[in-house]
């Protein structure tokens, strides 16, 4: 019997278009966790179909020492999007890749160890990662990880103000907690450790793997807090659900990052895809359309629900629902009764992550079903 790393749920699916699955006996689900935001631009968009099949015919991989022209496009155009400064590009697979490059880049460019985290955080499962990653249940299992880290509230400026020190590398945290609940952190929050990294010399990394991309309303959800991290890192839909990760950065932490590297840095036809999606986000504004769609979801959410839940928070088409009963019963009936896919953050959380191509009727399909589940 083959054993699988994965549990797996009990839909086989088997084909995607736009916001649509479909599983192996053709039956249709709106899909509202696009792949834990993998599919910002829906499944099976036709230009990035295109640019992925025009690339296997040319070529399907030549490693990073070699220029090649999908991967040079995604370079340029991530460095475009990049907010502020950030214009020098580092690939990878992941993003957890991403963040690991985060802090071995921190620790090299500042020649420390201390990294500050926050309480809640997920920002991968490899070694590094999950060292700044909150929750016991990823990390006991693997212990002894990476030292130097010190988690602090989210959200707790003061906290957040006395933690960084002439010893910090870096603070990472996420602009808005994904698996922690969909937490938002607030302007005060992020200026707060803008200008305190600013003073002793670390460096600020904004975890946008799962915020970034048009998610929250803006290009990248630290747009939002008037703030330029040192360092961004992204992955989920950079390639429309490809391998891909990025991590971005200023001169001062390039020019210090030391030595590091991937024999998948970059591919040629990850390439083609990120940027066929990149230039699809931008192209259709995207990020624009999140902001009033997702505020059209929030307000119809808190006047359909009301009292059903306890609290409904987010930013543009990154919202959770925190529900009275455990989130996993809600999203089955959701998913069996109702043909929607979401996903869970935490226990009593229910993410919606849909991709950002959805419209104002399949919002209205996902409040009516999720009011009905809930009473």
């Amino acid at each position: 019997m083959t054993g699988f790393v994965f549990n797996e749920k009990p839909i086989d699916i088997a084909a995607g278009d736009g916001v649509f699955l479909y599983d192996s006996d053709g039956t249709e689900y709106l899909d509202f966790g696009a792949a834990y935001a993998c599919t910002p631009v829906g499944h099976c968009h036709p230009r990035v179909v295109k640019a992925v099949t025009d690339q296997t015919r040319d070529l399907l991989f030549v490693q990073a020492s070699y220029p090649q022209t999908a991967r040079t496009t995604a370079y340029e155009m991530l460095a475009d999007v990049g907010t502020g400064d950030l214009d020098n590009v580092w690939l990878c697979n992941s993003g957890t890749e991403a963040n690991e490059a985060a802090i071995k880049f921190a620790r090299s460019a500042t020649g420390r160890e201390k990294i500050v985290a926050t309480r809640n955080a997920f920002h991968g499962r490899t070694l590094g990662a999950l060292a700044a990653t909150w929750k016991p249940k990823y990390r006991e299992p693997f212990e002894p990880l990476a030292g130097g880290v010190e988690f602090v509230d989210y959200g707790d400026a003061a906290a957040m103000a006395g933690a960084i020190d002439d010893d910090t590398a870096a603070v990472i945290v996420e602009p808005i907690q994904g698996e922690g609940g969909i937490n938002p952190g607030g302007r005060e929050f992020f200026q707060t450790i803008r200008v305190h990294t600013a003073q002793h010399g670390a460096a600020m990394i904004a975890d946008e793997i799962q915020t970034g991309l048009g998610r929250t309303g803006s290009m990248w959800a630290s747009e939002r807090y008037e703030v330029v991290p040192d360092i961004l890192t992204t992955a989920k839909g950079l390639a429309s659900g490809l391998p891909m990760g990025a991590t971005l950065c200023r001169d001062w932490i390039a020019d210090g990052a030391g030595n590091h590297g991937s024999t998948f840095s970059g591919g040629p036809v990850v390439s083609a895809a990120a940027a066929a999606t990149l230039r699809t986000i931008v192209d259709d504004d995207l990020p624009t359309h999140a902001a009033d769609l997702g505020g059209y979801f929030l307000e119809e959410l808190r006047q359909t629900l009301g009292e059903a839940v306890r609290a409904i928070r987010g930013e543009g088409l990154m919202i959770g629902v925190e529900v009275k009963r455990g989130a996993n019963r809600v999203l089955r009936d959701l998913a069996l009764d109702h043909g929607i896919l979401a996903l869970p953050a935490g226990r009593t959380v229910v993410r919606m992550l849909p991709p950002l191509v959805i419209e104002q009727q399949h919002v209205d399909r996902a409040v009516t079903a999720l009011n009905e589940v809930l009473n």
